[in-house]
């Protein structure tokens, strides 16, 4: 498993506080789909965003506003504790190992190498070094589709957290103009915001992590791992 490049560059935490996701401004997915999946977040919700990056989420749905009356963006995750990171690397990979028939005490282990490396193509290690926190753990990282003026989904090709070839952003370039057209409009809105999108996932943006550092050549990352700073 290759490490993510983005995990090289250096964090100079600013402090700045976790805030509130304002639901009359957006579309929240209620249950939410780990804390369903049994998920603790603990004290924490997963609609929060450090300040900043709350205030250029607010600016995309206003530039999605002028492009598209009636349509929000709907948030799927954002802020998301280490332990619900390790919860659903383990839930990924065995239901990835279920697909097949088997599960982690009888998997060989050249199999059980294949699966990690699907696992973490789309999801970020848990790690407890606080110089490569997941994206998410830092409040930084948001997961969103866009809901139309009648409140139904966009065709994005497919569904958000899909491990498979279907989740890279280009993908349905050719192969299907609504869904990738869909994603462009995604693309576009979280971008003149000053948003980066993850190169493996079309639902995932960010905004002063490492890989936003990382994809504008900044460097260094704003925010490091939540959980460590004194800010509650």
């Amino acid at each position: 498993m290759s490490p993510k490049p983005w995990l090289k560059i250096a964090i100079e935490e600013n402090r700045e506080p976790l805030l509130p996701i304002p639901g009359d401004r957006f579309a929240l997915i209620d249950p939410h789909p780990y804390s369903a999946l049994g998920a603790n977040y603990a004290e924490r919700s997963p609609f929060w965003l450090r300040a900043s990056v709350l205030g250029r989420l607010l600016r995309a749905q206003a530039q999605l506003t002028l492009l598209k009356p009636g349509y929000r963006l709907q948030i799927f995750d954002a802020y998301r504790p280490l332990s619900v990171q390790q919860f659903m690397v383990d839930y990924t990979r065995q239901q990835l190992l279920a697909d097949q028939g088997l599960t982690e005490e009888d998997v060989d282990p050249s199999t059980l190498g294949v699966v990690n490396e699907q696992v973490y193509t789309f999801w970020a290690v848990p790690n407890e070094d606080p110089k490569q926190p997941p994206p998410h753990s830092t409040g930084a990282a948001v997961d969103l589709t866009i809901v139309d003026a009648s409140g139904q989904l966009l065709d994005m090709g497919s569904p958000i957290d899909e491990p498979s070839d279907r989740s890279y952003p280009d993908y349905f370039l050719g192969r299907s103009p609504v869904a990738h057209q869909n994603r462009d409009l995604l693309n576009q809105v979280m971008t003149a915001a000053g948003f980066v999108r993850h190169p493996n996932e079309w639902w995932h943006f960010s905004f002063g992590d490492q890989l936003w550092a990382w994809r504008v050549q900044v460097p260094a990352a704003m925010f490091g791992r939540y959980a460590l700073l004194d800010l509650a």
